[in-house]
């Protein structure tokens, strides 16, 4: 009988539109994460692959300009928005993404579908309402006004680019108006796909003979010859040279950490926090898979998935265990990559959900675990030995500030700049390295070189 009742909420919910109203609800009740909302949903449809395109289209746009909707919709809606019913507010949010950000469907098609779903999950007056509501904002579309930033210039910042107070405000006081406005709306393009090259199988000219033999327009990376940036995004792993291991998807960002660890043929190199993989098998790369890299994550089910890469890769090198990292122990390693969880401010054009559910008080608890898991990451590494700390952050508390806080009560460590290696359009005010999504057009990414003095 339950599962019954269960079947029929899922019908309610069908189609691709339906879909996304019911991934936003869940994304807005639980702390589930929109991309596993997502594959799940994307696992256990029978969607086309351009209904599944739009499926991910819709919610990645609605959870990205979700200020600016809610504020639209807020001027029209009477009463508080924010206390609608969640079918209600999420099926108004779908359709008017759709008509403010896509033109494929005309604008009344897109009305009749909003209020016939409405209407089927929530009755006449709801779906009349809804009928009412975005009627109303296409006749005024052209009359929109938003915050007047001369007078109120967070709130405008806010509204038009869809950032929380607390972001737009940090990054006004750090970089200032003009590249403020650049940082939101670089965080609020469309990702770009970037692929790796495998090189223990290819090489870039030959990477990039393929991609073009399939007319896949790419640009090579600026600072790491192995990265491919896609322009037309695409269903890559049904591509032949995916299941050959050719290319892993990995932002270029990623690798700088990689890079910087500078790890030799024959080391033993430790990846503290390794799962999905993707350093990891770079790292094997950059040893030419001879050596031996340990990978420690705590969940075996992001293992096992690692796992499979690596062998899609052909990589042996990679022995991975399931393990809390501050629990390991081990003989001394030659290299410790500690790229440690954080608040993944610098990947928000791909995970756009973040902004919305991070605040400054994530930040501050999530720095002592970052302490910690460097600390633990000293205690394994050989005198000479070298420690890359790494985030996918562009906030100073979780970059330098974690690493300053370390060297401070560890007189054993020094910082060695990175300077002289990379670019310098690449490094912050440290020598470290720190890549910003509006200057360098990928992840922002931040890492730092910690060398264990003595022999």
């Amino acid at each position: 009988m339950a599962l019954l009742e269960e079947h029929k909420i899922e019908n309610l919910y069908e189609g691709v539109r339906g879909l996304a109203v019911k991934i936003l609800n869940r994304v807005e009740r639980t702390d589930a994460y929109l991309e596993k909302l997502l594959d799940n949903e994307m696992r256990n449809s029978e969607l086309s692959g351009q209904d599944k395109a739009l499926l991910y289209e819709i919610v990645h746009g609605v959870i990205r300009w979700m200020g600016r909707l809610d504020w639209v919709l807020n001027g029209f809606y009477k009463g508080q928005f924010s206390k609608a019913i969640p079918n209600l507010k999420n099926g108004l949010r779908v359709a008017l993404y759709q008509i403010m950000f896509l033109d494929r469907i005309p604008d009344h098609a897109i009305v009749n579908e909003a209020v016939e779903f409405v209407k089927r999950l929530q009755g006449q007056k709801p779906a009349d309402l809804t009928n009412a509501i975005l009627r109303n904002i296409i006749r005024s579309k052209n009359a929109i006004r938003y915050p007047d930033p001369e007078e109120d210039l967070v709130g405008y910042l806010c509204t038009y680019y869809s950032h929380p107070s607390w972001m737009v405000k940090r990054y006004l006081e750090r970089f200032g108006r003009e590249a403020t406005e650049r940082l939101l709306a670089a965080n609020n393009d469309k990702p770009f796909l970037t692929l790796k090259l495998n090189t223990l199988k290819t090489n870039p000219d030959e990477f990039a003979r393929l991609l073009t033999a399939v007319n896949l327009k790419f640009i090579q990376g600026k600072y790491l010859p192995e990265f491919f940036k896609l322009q037309n995004l695409t269903n890559i792993t049904a591509w032949e040279y995916y299941s050959k291991g050719y290319f892993n998807v990995q932002d270029e960002g990623a690798g700088l950490a990689c890079r910087l660890l500078d790890p030799k043929p024959g080391m033993r190199v430790l990846d503290l926090c390794a799962a999905p993989g993707g350093k990891s098998s770079y790292l094997a790369s950059l040893i030419k898979d001879e050596g031996e890299i340990v990978a420690l994550d705590r969940y075996e089910s992001r293992l096992m998935l690692m796992r499979k890469n690596l062998e899609r890769l052909g990589i042996k090198s990679v022995k991975t265990m399931e393990i809390n990292a501050l629990e390991y122990k081990s003989q001394p390693f030659d290299r410790v990559l500690a790229d440690v969880p954080c608040l993944g401010s610098g990947t928000l054009s791909k995970k756009p959900d973040i902004k919305w559910k991070k605040d400054l008080l994530d930040l501050r608890k999530i720095t002592d675990i970052q302490y910690e898991l460097l600390e633990k990451a000293s205690s394994l590494i050989k005198p000479g030995g070298v420690i890359v700390y790494s985030t996918c952050s562009i906030e100073p508390e979780e970059n330098f500030g974690v690493v300053k806080r370390f060297l401070d009560s560890h007189p054993q460590f020094i910082l060695k700049d990175a300077s002289g290696e990379f670019s310098h359009e690449l490094l912050d005010e440290n020598n470290c390295i720190q890549t910003l999504p509006h200057i360098h057009r990928m992840d922002g990414a931040f890492a730092a070189r910690l060398v264990r003095e003595g022999i």
